[in-house]
């Protein structure tokens, strides 16, 4: 996945590989993106990667004017997703099948947070 160094992947798994995470994902498109995304996550869902790797696609909704936030707050999508572990994540995103077509995701985002999470309350 474009954006990620394998330093900043291998210490994410390595502070839990085997306990889940919640990726809070948000988006902002490049110009036409949300199309290239769509596709990206109809790819994803018919690929199987998903089931392989245990993806749960949590919560995924279309960004709206900020009620509070810094200028440049406002995201275009924000989608929330499960997976097992952070291994396994790792695995999926070093998935030749998955890589054949998350080419559709970098080309759709102009700037991205992907935040992992785990349980607090």
């Amino acid at each position: 996945m474009p954006g990620l160094n394998a330093a900043d992947l291998q210490n994410f798994v390595a502070a839990d590989p085997s306990g889940p995470v919640v990726m809070l994902n948000l988006l902002r498109f490049a110009p036409g993106g949300e199309a290239k995304y769509l596709e990206y996550i109809e790819r994803f869902s018919s690929s199987g990667v998903n089931e392989r790797y245990g993806v749960t696609i949590v919560y995924g909704g279309r960004g709206h004017a900020s009620l509070a936030a810094d200028a440049g707050g406002d995201w275009d999508m924000v989608a929330l997703v499960g997976y097992p572990s952070r291994q396994n994540f790792l695995d999926m995103v070093n998935d030749p099948d998955y890589q054949a077509f998350e080419h559709l995701r970098a080309e759709a985002v102009a700037t991205a947070v992907l935040q992992p999470t785990t349980p607090a309350l």
